[in-house]
């Protein structure tokens, strides 16, 4: 960075904080506090929810990825260095979020319901070099036995079994994970069953799906290691008629059995507001797991950007008191423009909402209080346009990542260095 830039970092810095110091904002806390803000990036978008078993199944359960941008990543060893270089760009310190199909198995033949911990050693190894958390996910689609759009709701008593063998496996590997690493691993549980067209029972396989879920969970493991997670859905395509892990049945399960409950902002109504379930989730269940991503008409997994949805999510978690009790990942895959870059945009706009959730002023909240809607409206409005880039701009630069679009320079410079070099 040029010395006549950080200069003027500085200059912007030093009046945005006086700015905000006279609405009563503690920026300094306010910066301590987003750098406690781990994001866990979704591996999957280094390389198009491939994977490394080389089974060569289709993705199915309504996964699709578009776009065939130069440079996936073939190996786990190429996926690391990418996320190396997107996390050098992002302020603060993070996460990674792996999914079973990203085991490294030595180019032997391992079936999903005999993987291991060691599979994972690699990565273990790897993020403990870096100061990362790792989180994990069962990988219930892109198998033989998910062909027909059913996994742990099936009516075949052996291949819910196989899933649920899958499943209890990747909760012990998430607790080694997080053992290893000194981090509660959060494992993540989302299955694509549903329906294509109007069933004639709903109830069998949600009863077969409790039956199933309670199987993998069975086994107690220690919360300082790994924390259940369960994700629903509202449909996806080739079960858009009846998704059997739907949010009433998951809530509810979650609910009775203490779990905790995966948002993914993509998996909802586009009129309904993710935002608006946070602070009511967190009264009933012990945590929650935000999924972000940016659905455009259905759960399309858009790179997020800086838009009202996600300014919303970011104030609610915010705005609670609570945010140590919501865990942060993204999760979408575009290979329409390069990867590394989908990463950084995705989490610099998570980390900028947020930034300015934890810089509103506390008139706001001081006016809704007083019971006097107009000025709470006045003042929200008027918070638009406060001058939260410059506390922003000051942040990367202390964290040592690139200051504005410089980023875009070294995603640049890698695509012409390492990406043209995949073929």
């Amino acid at each position: 960075m040029k010395p006549s830039q950080s200069s003027a970092i500085a200059r912007a810095y030093a009046l945005a904080h006086e700015r905000y110091t006279a609405l009563g904002v503690d920026v300094d806390t306010a910066l301590k506090l987003l750098g406690r803000m781990p994001i866990s990036l979704q591996c999957w978008q280094g390389d198009d929810v491939g994977g490394f078993e080389h089974s060569g199944s289709a993705l199915g359960g309504g996964l699709a990825v578009t776009g065939n941008h130069a440079g996936k990543a073939r190996t786990p060893e190429e996926l690391r260095a990418d996320l190396e270089k997107a996390l050098s760009l992002i302020p603060g310190q993070h996460r990674v979020n792996l999914h079973a199909m990203y085991g490294e198995f030595g180019g032997r033949s391992v079936d999903r319901d005999t993987i291991e911990a060691a599979h994972f050693q690699g990565w273990i190894d790897w993020a403990a070099s870096h100061g990362l958390g790792l989180d994990f996910n069962p990988t219930c689609f892109a198998h033989p036995k998910a062909t027909d759009g059913f996994t742990l709701s099936h009516c075949e008593r052996g291949i819910r079994s196989f899933w649920i063998e899958h499943c209890r496996r990747s909760r012990e590997i998430g607790a080694v994970m997080g053992k290893a690493l000194g981090t509660p691993c959060v494992t993540n549980v989302w299955i694509p069953d549903g329906f294509k067209d109007t069933p004639a029972d709903r109830s069998a396989p949600r009863e077969r799906l409790v039956e199933s879920l309670d199987a993998v969970f069975k086994k107690s493991l220690p919360p300082e290691h790994q924390l259940d997670a369960l994700e629903p859905k509202l449909f996806g395509i080739g079960a858009e008629s009846c998704t059997v892990g739907s949010y009433d049945f998951l809530l509810g399960y979650a609910v009775t059995r203490s779990k905790l409950l995966c948002l993914d902002a993509g998996h909802f109504h586009p009129t309904e507001s993710v935002a608006d379930k946070i602070s009511s989730l967190l009264l009933y269940l012990p945590e929650l797991l935000l999924h972000v991503s940016r659905g455009v008409r259905w759960d399309s997994d858009h790179v997020v950007t800086f838009n009202d949805d996600l300014l919303a999510i970011a104030r609610e978690v915010i705005a609670t008191g609570q945010s140590e009790r919501v865990h942060l990942g993204l999760d979408y895959f575009d290979a329409s423009i390069n990867r590394i870059a989908a990463w950084v945009i995705g989490s610099r706009n998570l980390l900028r909402a947020l930034l300015v959730a934890l810089l509103e002023p506390p008139d706001i909240h001081a006016a809704e209080l007083a019971d006097d809607p107009t000025a709470r409206l006045a003042l929200q409005e008027e918070s638009r346009s406060l001058p939260f880039g410059a506390i922003w701009d000051f942040y990367c630069e202390s964290k040592g990542v690139p200051v504005g679009e410089a980023w875009l320079e070294e995603v640049r410079a890698h695509e012409q260095n390492v990406l043209s070099q995949r073929v």
